[in-house]
């Protein structure tokens, strides 16, 4: 039996996806199970050995028809049995329309249902603390009714060299080792998932006047001004505890030091879920426009909490005040959440992760 699974989106939602291969592996051990992925994602799918082979999305397929088309040919001569639709947009619907799969599976949607053999409902609410986005993936699942105990869980896999890496990178900014290492989730992915700079600030000062830690920050070398904005926005004792220029070269070295360090605090995005994978402990803070309850993956209150402006200020988020019109006035609505607000929280976070 040959499988595809497609998810032609950024790194968080390929890890997350990443479950579906890794359930199918374990109903099917002598399935070929294939991923049709971005190229810059693949990083975080390096050691998993439930992807047999991973099909690249590469910007020439998106910018030449003949390019696309050559990769959905490719996909039809590959003659999969099932292709598990998990992005489920324009691209993916050509090469589903095209793949020549007896069985394909996705999410129903108005007008594209006549593309798949099994058309799933998306649920709207979360049945259990996995969130929407893990309980939306699994759902694709269900009409192959496997016979197994399903895995909620993304996984990385770290090699034992890339460990010793990132172990002699501490010590050579040296790092105490007595102290517990943090990682602080600096910037989202784009402005309207990054949390005000200058009340980020005032969490990094917050966890480091509670306590002594290591304190790392996760930032892309093109992000160095507003990183630079943050440290120099800390109190001068907070500043000594930051390691700043302590960072990886690649996404790889990245999920390397992110498994050395105890646990990650700051914006949602890629470097939380990536934390999660390594089973590091979470302290999320969402974007107004951002529904946590799709992407506050096993929020527990204790390894995993996240806080929303929704949870302070519900009265704001009626049906009239969409997602779009939240975006739009992200910054407004950005600045309401004051890091006052979720400093008890954040302190009860610390406190059962860092001894006194």
């Amino acid at each position: 039996m040959k499988i595809l699974v497609v998810q032609q989106k950024m790194i968080g939602d390929v890890l997350i996806s990443s479950i579906i291969c890794n359930n199918l592996k374990v109903a099917y051990p002598n399935a070929q199970i294939d991923y049709l992925v971005y190229q810059s994602t693949t990083p975080v799918l390096e050691g998993n050995t439930n992807i047999d082979n991973i099909i690249l999305f590469q910007e020439k397929h998106r910018n030449s028809k003949n390019e696309f088309l050559k990769l959905a040919l490719q996909v039809r001569a590959n003659k999969y049995d099932i292709i598990i639709d998990a992005y489920s947009k324009i691209e993916s619907w050509l090469i589903v329309l095209l793949s020549g799969a007896k069985r394909k599976i996705s999410y129903k949607k108005k007008g594209r249902t006549f593309l798949y053999t099994d058309n799933v409902s998306p649920e709207l609410f979360p049945k259990t603390n996995f969130g929407l986005a893990i309980e939306s993936r699994l759902s694709l699942l269900k009409p192959l009714d496997l016979k197994i105990e399903i895995d909620p869980l993304p996984k990385l896999f770290v090699t034992e060299k890339e460990n010793q890496e990132a172990k002699s990178l501490f010590e050579e900014h040296q790092l105490k080792k007595e102290r517990k290492t943090v990682m602080i989730s600096l910037l989202g992915s784009e402005k309207a998932k990054t949390y005000p700079l200058e009340y980020m600030a005032k969490v990094v000062d917050t966890i480091a006047d509670s306590f002594d830690v290591n304190i790392l920050f996760n930032y892309m070398p093109k992000q160095t001004s507003d990183a630079k904005f943050v440290f120099d926005s800390c109190k001068t004792t907070t500043q000594e505890k930051i390691y700043f220029d302590l960072l990886g070269n690649d996404l790889r070295s990245f999920i390397a030091i992110m498994n050395q360090c105890d646990m990650i605090v700051g914006n949602d995005g890629g470097a939380i879920n990536m934390a999660k994978a390594l089973n590091k402990p979470s302290f999320v803070i969402f974007s107004p426009w951002i529904q946590k309850e799709s992407w506050s993956i096993f929020e527990d209150d204790y390894i995993n909490k996240a806080v929303h402006l929704k949870d302070f200020s519900p009265e704001l988020f009626t049906t009239e005040n969409s997602r779009k019109k939240l975006k739009k006035n992200y910054l407004k609505y950005y600045k309401l959440l004051k890091p006052d607000l979720f400093k008890e929280k954040l302190a009860h976070f610390l406190t059962s992760h860092i001894p006194l």
